[in-house]
């Protein structure tokens, strides 16, 4: 199941937007992830300014983790890993959209752009059907007594 639960995971992560990404010294802010299509294995990429927590906390490669909660995916996932604050323009380049130029004034070339590098560890991970099967399964169980099939569930190692 870890292997088809992994695949889900990406599949699923490719259309979840943001997350609450946190270390022990930033707290919990929303940050919009980028998946590195030539490497779905076990990196996530964020971008931020470098005077935030988050950017400060990278330069040491900090633990992190990353919450998720797509209701629209039916994903919900806890993701743990270490963060690294990194000069990559080569993958700048591939993940800069307008969503990030919107934060910056002079777009990728601001000075204040940091590329954070997220090289996840593990994650546990609720891939469920959502909409209708939820309300069958939670109709079901309340006629049955029997615990609901809520989907998948499980920890992925990268």
């Amino acid at each position: 199941m870890s292997d088809d639960l992994k695949k889900e995971f990406w599949d699923r992560m490719d259309d979840t937007r943001a997350g609450m990404l946190m270390t022990k010294t930033a707290r919990a802010v929303p940050m919009t992830h980028y998946i590195d299509e030539d490497d779905r294995s076990a990196v996530l990429w964020f971008i931020t300014a470098k005077g935030t927590d988050l950017a400060k906390s990278a330069e040491g490669r900090a633990a992190a983790e990353y919450l998720i909660a797509n209701k629209d995916e039916s994903l919900w996932a806890r993701i743990d890993g270490h963060l690294s604050a990194v000069t990559n323009p080569t993958e700048l380049d591939k993940i800069w959209n307008a969503i990030a130029g919107a934060w910056f004034e002079d777009g990728k070339q601001d000075p204040d752009v940091q590329l954070i590098r997220f090289d996840l560890t593990e994650a546990e991970v609720w891939a469920t059907e959502g909409g209708f099967k939820f309300l069958y399964e939670i109709g079901k169980a309340q006629m049955t007594g029997q615990k609901p099939d809520m989907g998948k569930h499980g920890t992925i190692r990268f």
